[in-house]
């Protein structure tokens, strides 16, 4: 059967409109709200749902496939086992996904979540989280990607761009300043417009121009008082009106308030419908039409965007089935290609790594190394066949579990070091492990520290076992090194005692193999930090933390304690390496430190401002070392006046072997040099000379040029 929307030639947009024009009034608010497709108190999932975060129904006569929508950024999800069996390859956290800098790995594995999900009959995926990281102990920073709004921009585009490519819509989220888990529902991210402009909503802007994601959405929190979920500034003056967004905006599950407020301000679908006091986007959207309080053709532009959407991703045209092939080799190969470009080399005393391969003995210490690597916890957890599974928390009435990923660094170590004996220690029993060695050529001792969705950090220290442990270690073996697995920065009190230190986030489906790689040489590590690690919490704009038996964390939950406002006026946009710079304290490590196993050298720095206004930089980076390896020249802007902390205006990763010398192009971004002009509503590019920096991290400024610029202002 031929329908009328596969006319050749038509747009995605003409598309939309022919479908929307045959729709009847049950079938566009049918797709208004829907319920989560997972069974929550002996609830039954929909007819045809396959089971995940939602499913909004078919609409046969019309050609119309199913909305089915999963999550998440990092792979597709089985929350509460929903899909028994169901295998999945795990990517690595966003956080070691920005430490790659690397916008091609990031559209390689977004395609690779895209390739899964449509074999798996997903059409949706909520993916592309792209919150700053401003609260460095926040539950769900392992999910996002950076404090910096153009890395977080970037790597997010990318990412969506992968997954979109494959037919299947992707969203960004959670729009936006959706900091921290505690109290996430009640909390209120106050800031002003130009902080705002210039930090969070510059990444979402960025994100949004590279990858042009089919769906936006807002956050569980408010926004200087008003939920995101139906904030006027957000929904329609910023996003749909400044940046002109075509696609359509979907709650978070349980963050609807209202229907005509929330409809008005630009909310166009209500999901988790059954988390919320009642369905607003049902019988109440109605009544508001009806009443005129709410006009038809709001109702018409909410289904439209969604239409446009799927036809502008090819999901009309190309409909997903499930039980797909899917190389799940080839997947988690990517996923171990991913984590090798992403771990961080935090130390490395006398060259300790790689280590030498050929020992008599190793010892491996902790964190369940012999079976797998962490991931972190909530709704975007990726569960494979051959998990590890331990008690976590109960998520919206679902028991999700503390999951280690399968890939046993235990058994990569013993694969990669040509030792005649690798053994293992839980590490519980400290002074027997301390015995175990003293016997050992070399000690690698792992520490994780787990996060999850609604549960933030509880301060920035591992759990002190865990220090006790590391201390005991190297006070016998000089050779310790320590491998972290974390949610986000922590604090390293033992850091001088030990001989190396690797960061290896939560590393994915080839975490272990990765891991191994870079101990023993396979792989230089070239990952760089994308969060600052503060040397203690007192240097953070906001020490103390809310008390989470204080407040309500979980959607549908009776409210507890009242609407918490947190002032982020105090840093601003001067979010992370920014705040740093602008208070003169030194962390431990500074946003994009990394080592390598080779030296680099940054040379003929120059930039030129085009009469378009565009600013070209060029650069040189040679591999001054003996051992081929990646490194990431990042480019910094400061007024000479420095009436701002240097922002990040561009960066590239690039590869070179030993004495390659290579000549890179970069382009800044102008808007990490504006500020934003409320009263104007402009962009305003000073006149006046600024000093661009060719930087190994956020502290070590190699070599500078003068840049006059012109000054310019510009707007949308």
């Amino acid at each position: 059967m031929k329908y009328s929307w596969q006319k050749e030639g038509l747009t995605a947009d003409q598309k939309a409109e022919i479908v929307l024009n045959q729709m009847t009034e049950e079938e566009k608010f049918a797709w208004l709200s829907g319920p989560m497709a997972i069974p929550l108190g002996g609830e039954s999932i929909p007819d045809g749902a396959i089971g995940s975060a939602a499913y909004y129904p078919a609409i046969p006569r019309l050609g119309i496939p199913a909305m089915q929508q999963s999550d998440a950024s990092l792979g597709v999800s089985a929350l509460g086992n929903i899909r028994p069996g169901d295998n999945a390859t795990a990517l690595a956290s966003g956080l070691l996904l920005a430490s790659t800098f690397n916008r091609q790995m990031a559209e390689e594995t977004g395609t690779l979540v895209g390739r899964e999900a449509f074999a798996k009959g997903f059409n949706v995926q909520l993916a592309g989280g792209a919150n700053l990281v401003r609260e460095p102990r926040g539950g769900r920073n392992f999910e996002y990607l950076s404090e910096d709004p153009l890395l977080t921009g970037v790597m997010a585009g990318h990412s969506v761009r992968g997954i979109q490519s494959q037919h299947v819509v992707s969203t960004v989220k959670h729009f936006a300043v959706n900091a921290q888990e505690t109290g996430r529902v009640v909390v209120s991210s106050d800031l002003s417009e130009a902080a705002l402009r210039e930090s969070d909503l510059l990444a979402f802007e960025i994100a949004n121009a590279i990858g042009k994601p089919g769906a936006v959405m807002p956050g569980y929190n408010l926004v200087n008082g008003e939920w995101a979920s139906e904030n006027e500034f957000l929904l329609n003056q910023v996003l749909k009106g400044d940046w002109q967004y075509p696609g359509w905006v979907m709650s978070d599950w349980g963050a609807t308030h209202s229907a005509a407020k929330a409809a008005l301000a630009g909310l166009d679908v209500q999901s988790g419908a059954n988390l919320d006091r009642q369905v607003w986007f049902g019988q109440p959207l109605k009544e508001a039409v009806e009443s005129g309080e709410v006009p038809q053709k709001r109702i018409n532009d909410m289904v439209r965007r969604i239409l446009r959407s799927l036809f502008s991703v090819g999901a009309v045209e190309n409909p997903a089935t499930r039980y797909g092939d899917i190389d799940y080799m080839a997947h988690r190969l990517i996923a171990q290609r991913e984590a090798e470009q992403g771990i961080v080399l935090l130390k490395n005393r006398a060259q300790t790594l790689p280590l030498r391969k050929g020992a008599n003995r190793l010892l491996v210490v902790g964190a369940h190394a012999d079976h797998g690597v962490l991931c972190g916890g909530g709704s975007s957890a990726v569960t494979p066949v051959g998990c590890l599974s331990l008690p976590g928390i109960d998520f919206m009435g679902i028991k999700t579990e503390k999951v280690y990923h399968p890939s046993s660094p235990l058994w990569a170590i013993r694969a990669e070091s040509y030792a005649a004996e690798v053994v293992f220690s839980s590490g519980e029993d400290i002074s027997k492990t301390a015995q175990q060695a003293r016997e050992a050529d070399a000690v690698i001792v792992f520490a994780d520290e787990w996060r999850s969705e609604a549960l933030d950090a509880q301060g920035l220290g591992l759990e002190e076992a865990q220090n006790r442990l590391i201390e005991a270690l190297a006070a016998v073996n000089a050779q310790t090194v320590v491998v972290l697995e974390t949610g986000g920065p922590v604090t390293l009190p033992w850091l001088d005692e030990v001989a190396a230190v690797l960061e290896a986030w939560y590393p994915g489906s080839g975490g272990g193999e990765a891991i191994a790689g870079v101990l023993f040489g396979r792989v230089n590590p070239s990952g760089r930090l994308p969060v600052t690690f503060p040397a203690s919490e007192a240097q953070l704009p906001h020490p103390k933390q809310v008390n989470p038996e204080s407040t309500t964390s979980l959607p549908g939950s009776p409210v507890k304690g009242g609407i918490i406002h947190i002032d982020y006026n105090v840093e601003g946009s001067d979010v992370g390496y920014r705040w740093f710079e602008r208070t003169a304290q030194k962390p431990l490590f500074p946003f994009g430190f990394g080592l390598s196993y080779t030296t680099f050298e940054l040379s003929h720095l120059a930039a030129v401002e085009e009469a378009s206004g565009v600013i070209d930089a060029r650069l040189t980076v040679t591999n001054t070392g003996h051992c081929a390896g990646a490194e990431v020249a990042q480019l910094y802007i400061q007024p000479t006046d420095k009436r701002y902390a240097a922002r990040l205006v561009a960066f590239e990763r690039v590869h070179l072997e030993p004495g390659e010398s290579r000549e890179i192009a970069l382009q800044l971004e102008s808007k990490a040099i504006a500020n934003w002009h409320s009263e104007e509503q402009k962009w305003v590019i000073a006149q006046q000379t600024y000093r661009l920096y060719a930087a190994r991290n956020a502290e070590e400024f190699v070599l500078y040029c003068d840049l006059p610029l012109q000054g310019r202002s510009f707007g949308y």
